[in-house]
């Protein structure tokens, strides 16, 4: 189980699970394969009712339909399943946060819709949201000890949200774009990796009351740090 965990937010090789999904949601890159995407599906809602360290791949294919022959020609391990389904679901995510923001009429608002729709996103996932409340001990420091990659991945696509924010004239050009998106990221990762007792999470009037306040202010700020 521990091992799937870590799969949760890094792959086998040199690019991360949200790398990949980035440059997924990016590049519009869809899955074509049909038996594959229906392994995806069953295997999303397998792990959803009884847990990734209670399912085995028998169960997957049972649940697909299909051999469980078929189920390791697409996928070689578990592991790899698991990977490839945690995937899936940060590319849903950070194509839910690209239709989100384009609905605020603001650089503000497209601030405070991004944080709130991220955060509940993530949190009522039935996969992901499950995993970091039941293996947070196993979660949270995958998402610290990798030397700073995942944290890096979502900070270059804020980034990239706030250089679109200049082009447009919406926030200062001089606008360190890089360090702000760095501790927007920081805050919302915190929140997902340890509770709040002062915010309720599942509150979406107060979170955005708290974006409004401390993250917002941020896109007024010029410069770096010395």
């Amino acid at each position: 189980m521990e091992s799937a965990l870590s799969a949760f937010m890094t792959s086998s090789d040199s690019e991360s699970l949200l790398e990949r999904a980035y440059i997924d949601a990016v590049e519009q890159i869809d899955d074509v394969d049909e038996t594959r995407a229906r392994i995806l599906d069953a295997a999303y809602e397998q792990f959803c009712r009884m847990g990734i360290r209670r399912s085995t791949m028998e169960d997957v294919a049972r649940r697909t339909g299909v051999s469980r022959i078929t189920v390791y020609r697409r996928f070689a391990t578990k592991d790899a399943l698991v990977e490839h389904v945690v995937r899936r679901e940060f590319r849903r995510y950070f194509d839910r946060f690209l239709i989100d923001i384009e609905q605020a009429r603001t650089a503000a608002d497209r601030v405070v819709l991004g944080f709130v729709s991220s955060l509940r996103a993530i949190r009522r996932n039935p996969l992901i949201g499950g995993l970091i409340a039941a293996e947070p001990d196993l979660i949270v420091p995958s998402m610290v000890s990798d030397g700073g990659r995942t944290l890096a991945t979502v900070r270059r696509f804020v980034a990239g949200q706030l250089r679109r924010e200049q082009r447009a004239g919406n926030v200062p050009d001089d606008l360190d774009t890089d360090l702000v998106a760095e501790l927007m990221v920081r805050i919302s990762a915190s929140f997902l990796a340890i509770p709040s007792h002062l915010v309720d999470l599942d509150d979406d009037e107060q979170l955005a009351a708290v974006a409004r306040r401390f993250l917002v202010p941020m896109l007024e700020r010029t410069g770096s740090p010395d």
